[in-house]
């Protein structure tokens, strides 16, 4: 039976997610092959929470695939600020639309949206908790670059505890073949108990903590930095402290293989100086722009669009 909404990365099966990959690189490779395959279709863009490149990658992608877009970029534009709950908005949207993508800052709003919806919904981002087009966004990304998605030693660096983009990551990567983790973050910022110990340990999957980026530089495959993120600090003191703990630069990079990579969920504060940019090393523009191709696969999948013949 067809998956009909995707709230988390687990949600889509090893075969699927590697179908979805496959299936954005050829897009990659002839997007106007598929200009037409959404003709009719409309795509709803509900984000409670402030969005440049996941909102407008999913309007990119619905717009190249020949479909519309409907929606709201921020919940102050939205009858949120009337009190209406998710659960009545979703009701509503399926009338007017046929997928959904849905980012909100409380974890497991999009799961409510699920239980209360005509069509699929997709979750763009929900508050620390899970963001699986970003995982797949991640992971066709690593597919194309490195030409596979096991034997891989990915280090992840900066805000490990807030950061859902690294939630999700880890636990879509622990599904492959000898993938290893070096997790690079200050003691504050460390992974939460429930991946260590549910996922990492559990899985017996390979793994070192520590804040020491200089020395695992060398031995790493992918470098995935992240920012750490205002928005979900508490206290103002406990983020200007932490914000700046780990900078990427020139000189560091000279530290890493040749044939490493750099990639960023974006956006980025101060955490890769701008002088990497110039290092053909470093993907997270290209990322960016894979996001789009992916999240054309993704629509196509849930939309049941993938099965039909392209001429």
């Amino acid at each position: 039976m067809r998956l009909k909404h995707l709230i988390s990365p687990l949600d889509l099966t090893v075969d699927a997610v590697d179908d979805i990959i496959d299936l954005g690189l050829k897009i990659m490779e002839n997007p106007e092959k598929y200009a037409h395959i959404c003709e009719g279709k409309k795509l709803a863009t509900l984000f409670y929470e402030p969005s440049t490149r996941t909102r407008l990658s999913f309007e990119a992608a619905m717009l190249n695939l020949g479909g519309q877009v409907l929606g709201f970029s921020s919940a102050d534009s939205s009858s949120a600020t009337k009190g209406e709950s998710v659960a009545d908005t979703i009701r509503v949207i399926s009338s007017y639309a046929d997928i959904c993508a849905m980012r909100h800052p409380k974890e497991g709003a999009p799961m409510v949206a699920s239980l209360y919806s005509s069509i699929p919904i997709i979750n763009a981002g929900d508050g620390g908790h899970n963001h699986p087009t970003q995982t797949l966004t991640d992971l066709i990304t690593i597919k194309k670059l490195m030409g596979r998605l096991n034997d891989i030693t990915i280090g992840m660096c900066g805000d490990l505890k807030f950061g859902r983009t690294v939630h999700s990551l880890i636990n879509a990567l622990v599904r492959y073949k000898q993938i290893r983790f070096v997790l690079i973050s200050p003691k504050e910022l460390m992974i939460p108990d429930y991946l260590r110990k549910d996922v990492l340990e559990a899985g017996n999957i390979r793994h070192i903590e520590t804040d020491d980026l200089e020395s695992f530089l060398p031995i790493v495959d992918i470098l995935y930095m992240t920012r750490v993120q205002r928005e979900r600090f508490f206290n103002e003191e406990d983020y200007i402290r932490l914000k700046d703990s780990f900078i990427l630069d020139a000189a560091k990079m000279q530290l890493a293989k040749e044939d490493m990579f750099v990639m960023h969920p974006l956006p980025r504060v101060n955490e890769i100086a701008s002088e990497v940019d110039n290092d053909p090393r470093a993907v997270y523009f290209q990322q960016a722009k894979m996001g789009v191709y992916v999240r054309m696969a993704l629509i196509m999948h849930l939309l049941a669009l993938d099965t039909i013949p392209i001429s």
